[in-house]
């Protein structure tokens, strides 16, 4: 059977129902077409900010607030953030705020764990290093996206790869150097040209959701333009976290993490660790797109994407051993570098956004209420038309494959998940295949 046949056949079947798909496959794997559907390109995946795994290990420089967090001290490695159960069944968050907490070293210009904290992300390269912490969504951190892919013949560490991070750390940039991003780059670097060797020398796909489509835009505009050329085929990129910035990161920093939260715990509990994060200060809204909107409002005054130094300053940011508010890297000015390699950004639209927050009596230790505007739920629509413009901008100007696709009423932790993006998603791969 034609190569040409088997593409055709296998964006049929992602046409039709999971049911009614899954039999039909079932149908044609016994007649021995699903065994012959080949595979091309490796795929490297990367999900949100809240799905990678972080294991530590305490050594005897560990000194516990509590005496209960220092139980595990000397046992090896274990998992810090792998299972919010696991955290409230043992009376351990305030232990997973004390040890997930980073500080801010003045001799090295960047961030580190606290004394006797060592972390490590498990299972790089793998597509299963990603997972949801609770059983609220079983198929979120692109688990679903992941199955659909191995019904495809697509097999982790053969073809299939994944590439979890450490969420507390930042890209480096200019006078902001980043050991722990540095080396995880360095690492996707090698699993990159790894992946093509194992392959034939195919050049690989990303596959990147909300944060880590971010990382991956990063690292793709941290090598030579040669290099990507030579190793990535194309760039599919699911509701990335733009640069030119989103309302949840403000609200993340007056509130605490929407993305790390306990039901057993007060909402601000986290905060503080939060604000220690280097990753907890990226993509505020700029100024180029947010201009001077009040994003924040009280009875006293509000602020804009040009008053963040005050804002910060309001809502508390500050503590021992962290980066001083005077050398935050705000964005002042509007950058967008594209990876000039081909690349589809998908994108949901038409679900109500959180577009500014109101703390009437300047209170920022309670819930504001809440403003909406339009985009996919986390990320505001118009900033997600200044990014894609600016990237498709500078692809086009070389003559570079920029593919934008929006997807109405879906949010965005479900781009991967509801049944019709994914569908999209699945089909712009085999197109990215092809």
């Amino acid at each position: 059977m034609n190569t040409a046949f088997l593409g055709l056949l296998q964006l049929l079947l992602l046409l039709l129902p999971p049911s009614l798909r899954d039999y039909l496959w079932a149908a044609t794997s016994d007649h021995g077409v699903g065994q012959k559907l080949q595979v091309y390109h490796p795929i490297i995946m990367s999900a949100g900010i809240s799905c990678p795994v972080l294991e530590a290990r305490l050594t005897d420089a560990y000194t516990p607030s509590l005496p209960h967090c220092g139980e595990l001290k000397g046992k090896g490695w274990f998992p810090l953030w792998n299972s919010k159960q696991d955290l409230v069944d043992h009376d351990y968050i305030s232990c997973f705020e004390e040890q997930m907490s980073l500080v801010f070293d003045p001799v090295t210009n960047d961030y580190q764990n606290r004394p006797g904290v060592e972390t490590r992300v498990p299972d790089f390269g793998s597509a299963y290093g990603f997972s949801y912490k609770d059983d609220s969504c079983p198929f979120c951190c692109n688990i679903k996206l992941r199955d659909e892919l191995e019904t495809l013949g697509y097999r982790d560490g053969d073809t299939l790869f994944g590439a979890p991070y450490d969420i507390r750390h930042a890209p480096p940039r200019p006078g902001h150097p980043s050991k722990v991003s540095s080396d995880y780059f360095a690492r996707l670097k090698d699993l990159v040209q790894n992946a093509s060797a194992k392959n034939g020398n195919k050049p690989v796909i990303f596959v990147g959701h909300s944060f880590g489509g971010k990382l991956i835009l990063d690292f793709v505009n941290s090598t030579p333009l040669p290099w990507r050329k030579q190793f990535i085929k194309h760039l599919v990129l699911l509701s990335p976290t733009p640069s030119t910035g989103f309302m949840e990161v403000v609200t993340n920093l007056a509130s605490g993490p929407s993305c790390i939260h306990f039901d057993a715990a007060p909402h601000l509990a986290l905060r503080t660790m939060w604000w220690s994060f280097a990753s907890s200060l990226l993509s505020l809204p700029s100024q180029a797109v947010f201009a001077h909107e009040p994003l924040i409002v009280t009875n006293h005054r509000n602020y804009s994407a040009y008053d963040y130094p005050d804002f910060l300053a309001a809502v508390g940011f500050s503590m021992e051993g962290m980066l001083p508010s005077t050398k935050l890297a705000l964005p002042t000015n509007l950058s967008v570098e594209a990876p000039m390699v081909p690349t589809t950004y998908l994108s949901g639209v038409g679900i109500q956004t959180i577009k500014q927050v109101v703390f009437w009596d300047g209170n920022f230790d309670i819930y504001p209420e809440d403003v909406f505007g339009d985009g996919d739920g986390v990320v505001n629509w118009n900033s997600v038309l200044v990014f894609v413009n600016e990237l498709k901008r500078q692809h086009s100007s070389e003559n570079i494959l920029f593919k934008f696709i929006k997807i109405p009423n879906v949010t965005h932790s479900e781009i991967a998940i509801q049944d019709n993006s994914l569908k999209i998603i699945m089909a712009e791969i085999l197109e990215a295949n092809s």
